[in-house]
């Protein structure tokens, strides 16, 4: 690769890495560890103070498809620069915040900046600057960013012991306004895609027909949805479910945190493999080591060594699955449509981390861990097929084109 290519592709990295860090540490893993200070200031139960991240992941899933027509027309930079002002808005909101009402309005404004500026649209930036390039860029830009709450719950833990939580929120409304801001409208690369438009950008990697691929986003939705549910459901009761089978509160906590570093890993093994990974391959792999995963954990029983093969099996396996649901809609459309495209997948993924956490909480102390378990394999096991159906869309419309004519 050219010293300039790499150039372009380390600056991309560099811009995306740090406001991608900066978005979700002071948005969505914000209330990890400001959620207990901010409820009884304000009078609220915990549970209310939380569930400023299911308005933020509702907002976000309605705004999604909208977002998809804002990148295609105006480009990512311009839609990532609006997602920082909204971001230092809706921080600035929660400072002030005297009760409810204040309150919930200020995540429906991060619920906005999180539409246009988490995820979809950094890697739209990504796939703009990066064309077939894109799959390693995007899989190194996720090992920075599951870094997020690592980061930044020390920093806000910090601030708010300094500063007290109202000037801690203005501090992080700042590095979105001043560092985020900035590095979105001046520091990108100027896109590729542009130059290129009705050529590489415009052909899909896949030839697939119209109905095939309405078929094939359907099957991906699907699949994405189902898979996002349950890890998004299970996180928040993970130590609950180590604590049912046994594991002592400091083992639970050894094994939650192994979850994070094994993620982390998953995603340097899709880095590692760049251009040669296949994202529907590494989405049946990923879905495939979880369900295996619970139906251990579920007919073996509990004991030490089975709850270290679960957390392996499972935080490999989801850390596969998520780098696989953002390279999914690159490896059948084309690029200059992967911002569309994965807004709109964005819609039912998001309503879905909405209301994962809830449901399975209900199962879990309602019905205990077997039954949460049961839904959690049965849910993969679904996700599963869906995604061998995509690969058998995908691998007919290959063996349906006609063979090249040897003359």
């Amino acid at each position: 690769m050219p010293n300039s290519f790499r150039f372009r592709s380390a600056q991309t990295v560099t811009v995306l890495a740090i406001t991608q860090l900066i978005g979700w540490g002071t948005t969505f893993d914000m209330l990890g560890v400001m959620g207990r200070v901010v409820a009884p200031a304000l009078g609220l139960a915990n549970e209310v103070a939380f569930a400023g991240l299911t308005i933020m992941m509702m907002v976000s899933a309605i705004i999604g498809p909208a977002t998809g027509r804002w990148l295609s027309r105006y480009g990512a930079a311009r839609v990532l620069s609006a997602a920082s002002l909204t971001f230092a808005l809706g921080l600035l909101l929660l400072s002030a915040a005297n009760g409810i009402v204040l309150y919930a309005a200020a995540w429906v404004v991060i619920g906005i900046g999180g539409a246009c500026g988490l995820s979809a649209p950094a890697y739209t930036a990504v796939v703009e600057r990066e064309g077939a390039n894109g799959k390693r860029v995007i899989a190194i830009l996720m090992l920075f960013t599951g870094l997020s709450s690592a980061i930044f719950w020390p920093i806000l833990s910090l601030l708010n012991e300094t500063l007290g939580w109202r000037l801690t929120f203005l501090a992080c409304a700042a590095l979105q306004f001043f560092v985020c801001l900035p590095l979105h409208l001046f520091a990108l690369p100027k896109p590729i895609v542009t130059h290129i438009e009705g050529g590489a950008a415009d052909i899909a990697p896949v030839p697939l027909s119209k109905a095939a691929r309405h078929k094939a986003f359907l099957l991906i939705a699907a699949a994405t949805t189902i898979s996002t549910f349950i890890t998004f459901g299970i996180s928040p009761s993970l130590l609950e479910i180590f604590r049912q089978s046994g594991a002592s509160p400091a083992f639970a906590l050894q094994l939650g945190s192994a979850r994070g570093i094994l993620g982390i890993s998953a995603r340097f093994l899709d880095m590692l493999l760049g251009r040669r990974g296949n994202p529907m391959l590494s989405a049946a792999m990923g879905i495939g080591l979880m369900m295996i995963s619970f139906l251990i954990l579920l007919a073996a029983g509990s004991s030490t060594p089975l709850l270290v093969t679960f957390i392996l099996l499972y935080g490999f396996g989801a850390g596969v699955m998520t780098v696989a649901r953002a390279l999914l809609p690159l490896a059948l459309f084309s690029r200059a449509e992967y911002g569309l495209q994965s807004a709109r997948l964005s819609l039912p993924q998001n309503l879905a981390n909405a209301i994962a956490p809830v449901i399975f909480t209900a199962i879990l102390d309602r019905a205990g861990t077997g039954p949460a378990l049961v839904a959690c394999a049965v849910l993969a096991a679904l996700s599963l097929s869906l995604v061998l159906m995509l690969m058998a869309v995908v691998h007919s419309a290959h063996a349906s084109q006609p063979s090249p004519v040897v003359s």
